[in-house]
């Protein structure tokens, strides 16, 4: 696995700089950014062999997907490998994944996206990126109307283009709740009040003990979200997703409540990682929505909860 982490990682630090990332919030080239993604042939991990590509398992690609939102890369790169192994002759530059469900959706990374592979009637659709502003700071997401997204590409992937999109989703969460856990124990060992740091005071180890479960049970979820096959199951999907959304809102929570108002500070880097979490939460379902499939799900069937688990997941 190392393989191929410590090379992306080394990339990560080199262009998704906190310094960079903002730029591209502020609207700034993205020019430079994902030539980098283009060039290393990382976008291509998903796809098959035999289509020349890395032909990479998703249990492999998870530690990617985890470095992209530990660094809070402003780019929808998970999206495009994803995009990248279910279609071929794809126009180069950044893709985004859209599911419509109405007259307009909220796509992340919509704002920094040539092109969006939208699922609507059971087909994939790829449509110009033509989205307009959530209206949130800073954001990157774009709402756009999808409505009639014109003639497909082909026929969307087994249990839809969500399901693939909820284990992103949930793989950068869990990268991004592992980065905020270690900001928030470094500052609580550094920020001294009333003659000794805050992370010695018994109230505050709960809440960074309680964060730290939090983060792992993300991690875990994602994983067994990409330990399965291409696509994922719906209970595979949801579990992840559902888990790892639940521990988002903790895990921003806990980090603004130990950081205090420094950590809403546009010039401290904390805001990078919790605004992230809160959107990627709402991306592709949230945990309300997954656990009322994965209720469903198990409702369906007519054995123990036990033996679901082991053989759904």
């Amino acid at each position: 696995m190392s393989e191929f982490l410590e090379p992306f990682e080394r990339m990560l630090e080199d262009v998704a700089t906190p310094a960079a990332v903002r730029a591209i919030e502020h609207g700034g080239r993205i020019d430079a950014m994902w030539g980098a993604f283009a060039e290393s042939g990382f976008l291509d991990a998903l796809v098959p062999e035999d289509r020349g590509g890395a032909g990479l398992p998703l249990a492999e690609v998870h530690p990617l997907w985890m470095a992209l939102g530990r660094h809070a890369v402003p780019l929808p790169v998970g999206e495009t490998m994803i995009a990248r192994a279910l279609l071929t002759g794809l126009p180069e530059g950044p893709i985004a994944l859209a599911v419509a469900a109405g007259a307009a959706v909220v796509v992340p990374c919509g704002r920094v996206a040539a092109h969006v592979l939208v699922e609507a009637e059971g087909a994939l659709h790829l449509v110009e990126a033509s989205g307009v502003s959530t209206g949130v700071p800073a954001s990157l997401a774009a709402r756009f109307d999808v409505g009639a997204p014109g003639t497909p590409v082909a026929s969307a992937p087994e249990g839809g283009l969500r399901g693939i999109a909820a284990i992103l989703r949930a793989a950068l969460i869990a990268g991004a709740a592992g980065r905020l856990t270690e900001m928030t124990a470094t500052y609580a060992n550094e920020r001294v009040q009333f003659g000794k740091p805050i992370g010695r005071q018994q109230a505050l180890q709960q809440q960074m003990a309680v964060m730290a479960e939090e983060m792992v049970a993300a991690r875990i979820a994602s994983q067994l979200g990409c330990a399965g096959g291409f696509p994922p199951s719906l209970a595979a999907a949801a579990t992840a997703k559902s888990v790892a959304s639940k521990a988002a809102a903790r895990v921003a929570a806990t980090a603004h409540a130990m950081h205090g108002a420094i950590g809403i500070s546009e010039e401290h880097d904390l805001q990078l990682f919790t605004r992230r979490l809160h959107e990627w939460r709402l991306a592709d379902g949230s945990e309300t929505y997954w656990n009322r499939l994965l209720g469903a799900a198990r409702l369906d069937d007519a054995g123990r909860s036990v033996d679901f688990v082991r053989e759904a997941l």
